[in-house]
Formats: structure tokens, C-alpha cells, sequence
């Protein structure tokens, strides 16, 4: 990862565009190719003020002195751009981050995905694991299956699912249909709660929405009866 602490302003183009004016903010490159602009404070403080996901292109620029002076970043397809003018490095480093690990899920999605694993088909009629923490170069899935037909199936398992999620499983999906036999992989989103403007967006995105009930997964109680059989 190349952190760099710099005096700059950040211009970007692509379904929106802006200017940030000159201030000191932290440019964060990751080997994935994210590309991150932070600013201390703001709201909300966790997340930056601009980014791009990957895959990008990046292009940067050095006077004589070899001071850095400009860093254009591009979508790998697609006109997205962001053009950063440097006027003064404060510091730049490069640092070894590990790549492996993902973050343990706790408490209530864990289980999901536990529960999940020993019965895929809450997810639908014929589903069976082939395996868990699928990897992708950005990240792993939580869950990959095959349906009845055998056509695969990703599915991302969180608590409390909103648009973040959705993105989150657009991207592997992206990744995973990449591979020529498995271009027809789809997505499904499983959560005890999946907010409204998650699922309209899963809707546009091609991805399913199941909600959970982890007391069913448990085996605590039978599934409600609708006309159309369990819920």
C-alpha cells in the first residue's frame, strides 16, 4: 500500500463532477488498485471524500527535482477519471499490508453463514455449497453454490443488508463472471433484514434478495405457511 500526504486538489469526472480545493489530505493506493482521497473529519469521517474502485489505471507526474507534481487516475474502461495537482508532498511511503485475511464476521451474520452452510437451499430449491470464502482478487465470498440447474450462485450473508452490500456483491460478481465458465454466476443477498433501497438496487443489479429467519435456520420453529407454500 503507497500512502502519500500531500498539499493538493482533487478534480474528478465521470457519472458526477467535482472539485475539491487546495488542502492537505492523505491519497491512499492500494495493490488492488483502489484508490482512495482522504480528509480529516467530515461526515462521515470513516469513509473518504473521493474514490476509485478498481480496476484502475494510474499516471502521475515529477518535475525536474523528481518532487511529485500530478497523479491521474482512470477506470480501466469507462471515461471515470480523477486528476489530483499536487503542490507539496508532506511524505510518501510504501508499506507491506496483508492480503489474505478478511475480517471475522461476529455474532448474528456469523451464524448465518454458518446455519447457511449446512442449508443452502433457504436460499433456494436445489442449492448446495461448493465452498466457502470463495476467493476473488478483491475480496472473498462468502458463500459459492450451484442451484438445481447447476448454474453457480454467490451469495453475500450479512445481518443488516443496504446498498454497501449490494455494491460489495456487484463487484465480486464483476470479478467472478470474468472466469469464461462462470460468466452466468448470479448473486443472491441473504440478511435478516435487507433494507428498501438495497432492494431496489439489487433489482436493477440482477441480484436476488432472501431475508432469514435465523430462529427457522436454528431449527427453533417451522417456517410460516403463505399460499405459495413456506416463507
Amino acid at each position: 500500500m503507497r500512502l502519500i500526504v500531500a498539499r493538493c486538489e482533487v478534480s474528478y469526472a465521470g457519472r458526477t463532477s467535482t472539485v475539491l480545493g487546495e488542502a492537505v489530505r492523505l491519497l491512499m493506493c492500494k495493490a488492488d488498485g483502489a484508490f482512495m482521497v482522504w480528509a480529516d473529519g467530515g461526515s462521515p469521517s470513516v469513509k473518504p471524500i473521493n474514490w476509485m474502485a478498481p480496476p484502475t489505471v494510474l499516471e502521475e507526474e515529477r518535475d525536474g527535482r523528481g518532487s511529485l507534481t500530478r497523479i491521474a487516475v482512470r477506470r480501466d474502461a469507462g471515461a471515470e477519471r480523477m486528476e489530483i495537482a499536487i503542490s507539496e508532498v508532506i511524505s510518501e511511503s510504501e508499506h507491506e499490508i496483508d492480503t489474505g485475511a478478511s475480517l471475522a464476521k461476529e455474532g448474528v451474520e456469523r451464524e448465518i453463514q454458518d446455519l447457511l452452510c449446512e442449508a443452502p437451499h433457504f436460499c433456494g430449491e436445489g442449492m448446495r455449497l461448493v465452498r466457502r470464502e470463495w476467493p476473488t482478487d478483491i475480496g472473498p465470498v462468502d458463500l459459492m453454490c450451484r442451484d438445481g440447474e447447476e448454474r453457480w450462485v454467490a451469495i453475500e450473508v450479512k445481518r443488516v443488508a443496504g446498498i454497501d452490500a449490494v455494491a460489495q456483491l456487484s463487484r465480486y460478481l464483476e470479478r467472478i463472471r470474468r472466469d469464461p465458465e462462470m460468466r452466468s454466476c448470479r448473486g443472491i443477498l441473504a440478511a435478516k433484514s435487507i433494507k428498501p433501497q438495497a432492494r431496489v438496487m439489487a433489482q436493477a443489479e440482477g441480484i436476488d434478495c432472501v431475508e432469514l429467519d435465523v430462529e427457522v435456520l436454528r431449527g427453533e420453529r417451522e417456517p410460516e405457511l403463505t399460499l405459495f407454500g413456506s416463507s
